[in-house]
């Protein structure tokens, strides 16, 4: 369900849908700091440059994004390159949740200076989670790797934490399927995938993760996870029929 949304004062968030439902404002309280979507625009721009610069992305489906208000991007994981891909070529500044690891040297203020958001992935790290919550809150767009870390990029075992997130701030998950940044290594760089080749980037139709009950118990997150995991893993196999790969 793709939500209509406009700013109000104050830079509050106004959001409303078509069934017809009063608008509810989403405010940030005071005294937290969101993840810079100014920052994350100029993220968005950097990526533009350095993803068509260097590869040949095709971008499929794009206009399934909402416009407005807040959405969740689910993003499989096979590269490191499928986070900037995704931020570059997505019609919406991203705010990816990225782990600590990544923030080293100079990375650290350049990542978050962008507006990504660092996670501590050895527990609970309760300061993501309320800037991930707070990124959505404010009709933004949040990006996740729903399988917690790099592998096969099959979506075939998800963390809870994007059912959590999804529940938690009702904000619809686009399925996004990176395709083709693994399947060969690059000459020049042996961890990058060969300059100029073509990597697929298939944006999904919109779909909320709730059964509309408004629960967020275990049971309900883990059905919710269950649900989340059929329409990845559905989107994922049209998006390889699509494209071919």
């Amino acid at each position: 369900m793709c939500r209509d949304s406009r700013r109000g004062e104050a830079g509050r968030e106004v959001s409303g849908d078509s069934s017809g439902r009063a608008p509810s404002e989403k405010t940030v309280p005071p005294g937290r700091t969101v993840p810079s979507e100014r920052g994350a625009e100029v993220g968005r721009r950097i990526g533009v440059g350095l993803m068509y610069g260097l590869w040949k992305p095709r971008v499929l489906g794009a206009w399934r994004m909402p416009a407005s208000g807040p959405a969740i991007l689910a993003v499989n994981h096979s590269h490191n390159i499928d986070g900037p891909m995704v931020m570059g070529v997505a019609p919406r500044p991203t705010h990816f949740l990225i782990k600590k690891e990544a923030f080293v040297g100079p990375l650290d203020p350049f990542l978050l200076g962008i507006g990504q958001v660092k996670v501590d992935r050895s527990g609970a790290d309760r300061t993501a989670i309320t800037q991930a919550l707070d990124v959505l809150s404010a009709g933004g767009v949040l990006g996740i790797f729903p399988e917690g870390t790099r592998g096969e990029g099959d979506f075939a075992a998800l963390r809870a934490g994007l059912a959590y997130f999804a529940v938690r701030s009702g904000a619809p998950i686009v399925p996004v399927a990176v395709l083709g940044s693994s399947e060969k290594r690059g000459r020049l760089i042996k961890g990058l995938p060969p300059l100029r080749s073509r990597v697929d980037v298939v944006f999904g139709d919109p779909f909320e993760a709730g059964d509309g009950s408004g629960r967020r118990t275990r049971r309900a997150l883990d059905e919710a996870t269950e649900r989340i995991q059929k329409q990845l893993s559905s989107h994922l196999e049209n998006a390889r029929r699509l494209t071919g790969r």
